[in-house]
Formats: structure tokens, C-alpha cells, sequence
């Protein structure tokens, strides 16, 4: 399926790796401009040259703080100097924060709410002009735990509960321009943070054994692949979801008890 992204511009936020990059890696291979924003720079060089490696496209990878007004105007000024236009945003920047709600300091509710829900309306209101020049497209990355957060699950499930709602609600704004605007809720897909667990928890067992044990409650047996997940973003900002707006997708294999 040609998804018609081919000469759009795509800006993904967390680029760098897992899904964001497997996200522009899908999106360069359909034919899009990717830019890729992080802030460790030599993460991003990385990135680029994978990219590059993987699909022939030249990306272009800018190091920013999504929680930075300053960053984020240049990132997207970069993006238009380079290509010309911006078609596509994925807020996809953040880190998973989870604990009682008794020991999560105000401190952390407020860096967790900066980067995860700020940083998405930051990039989203630079991006606005031109995303109306053409009627353009927004994923905002939240979790499916957003949808029934269960205990320990402060301050995350909060900001990605509150990453679903502005979702909604932009959707019904920006429909009048073109814009679409929709959320994918991941659950268990492999990350570092995953790996990281795997290795500490069961270095005995290799990844399949790891990611197809019972214990994690998965009704398709297995944890995803960041290109599962990279996939189905790339359809929500294509041509192909050109009537679908406003709505969230469960990337978890089954596992969240809410659709």
C-alpha cells in the first residue's frame, strides 16, 4: 500500500531510537523528509546515519528539549529551512516515571507533565502554521495504562492520560484546517528500559524466552517490536487514515482491559 507520505515532511520527537526512529525509519521508506529531535547529539548522529543506512534518505537530526519554547521554535525552524514545509508531527519524547503516589515529589509531577504533555502542545503550536498550509497530521505517543492506571503508576499514567485528552481535544479543533490529530497508547514493546529488565531480571532466558513468558499477561503471547508500533503510527499520519481523527489505538498486544 503507498501510504502518500512520499515528499511530505515528518518531525518525530524522541528520534533517536526505539520507536521514534524505528517511526522515521517507516516513514523514510514510504518517501517522507524526516527530521529526528533529541537531545543527546550523539544519539541523534546515530540515528541519521541508520536511517540513512536503512532507507537511502538523507535525514536530518536536530538536537532540542522538547521542554524548551526556544529549542522547539528553531528545531522546527530547521525543519522548514531543510525541506520547505511540515506535513507530520509524532510527540513522541518522554520516559516512563512510576511509583506511589505518596512518594512522587511535586518536583517530578512537574518535570513528567513538562516533557510528556507540554512538550507535545510546545511542538504542536510551533508546528500549527504549516501544518494548515496543507492539512497535516499529529500522533501524540501516550500508554494504554493512561486509559486504567492501577497503583504505582505516578506520575506517567497521569501526563499520558493527560497526552489522550488533548489529543480529543485538539482533534476537534483543528479538523476545520485538514488537521488530524490521533493518539497510539503503547503497551509492552521492546525498549531499552525492556532490555534493561530482561537482562536484570532473567539473563537466563533468551528474548523470545523473555518476551513470551506468561507472567506478563499478554493475550498475543509475546512483547512487540518497535515496527509494530512504527507501523501503525506511519498509517495515522498517512493518506491512507485520511478519516480518522480524534481517536486512540492500543498498541499492546491485547493486554489493557480498556479499548
Amino acid at each position: 500500500m503507498d501510504l502518500g507520505v512520499k515528499g511530505k515532511t515528518a518531525l518525530i520527537t524522541g528520534g533517536s531510537k526505539g520507536i521514534g526512529l524505528q517511526t522515521a525509519i517507516v516513514l523514510a521508506e514510504e518517501g517522507a523528509n524526516v527530521v529526528v529531535v533529541a537531545r543527546g547529539e550523539d544519539a541523534l548522529r546515530g540515528a541519521a546515519e541508520k536511517i540513512k543506512k536503512e532507507t537511502g534518505a538523507d535525514a536530518l537530526a536536530v538536537a532540542g528539549d522538547v521542554t524548551s519554547d526556544e529549542d522547539v521554535r528553531r528545531v522546527v525552524n530547521e525543519a522548514i529551512a531543510r525541506f520547505g514545509r511540515l506535513d507530520i508531527v509524532v510527540n513522541n519524547a518522554g520516559t516512563s516515571a512510576a511509583a506511589p503516589f505518596g512518594v512522587v515529589e511535586l518536583s517530578a509531577w512537574e518535570q513528567d507533565l513538562d516533557l510528556k504533555l507540554f512538550g507535545a502542545i510546545r511542538f504542536s503550536r510551533a508546528a500549527l502554521p504549516y501544518l494548515k498550509e496543507n492539512g497535516g497530521a499529529i500522533v501524540n505517543v501516550t500508554a494504554s495504562f493512561a486509559k486504567t492506571p492501577g497503583a504505582a503508576s505516578l506520575p506517567t499514567s497521569v501526563s499520558r492520560a493527560a497526552g489522550m485528552a488533548l489529543t480529543k481535544a485538539m482533534s476537534r479543533d483543528l479538523a476545520k484546517y485538514g488537521i488530524r490529530v490521533n493518539t497510539v497508547c503503547i503497551g509492552l514493546i521492546r525498549s531499552d528500559q525492556i532490555e534493561k529488565s530482561w537482562k536484570q531480571t532473567a539473563p537466563e532466558q533468551s528474548w523470545e524466552q523473555f518476551s513470551r513468558d506468561p507472567k506478563h499477561d499478554i493475550p498475543l503471547g509475546r512483547i512487540g517490536e518497535t515496527v509494530e508500533a512504527a507501523r501503525v503510527i506511519a498509517f495515522l499520519v498517512s493518506d491512507a487514515a485520511s478519516y480518522v481523527t480524534g481517536t486512540s489505538v492500543n498498541i499492546d498486544g491485547g493486554k489493557a482491559p480498556a479499548l
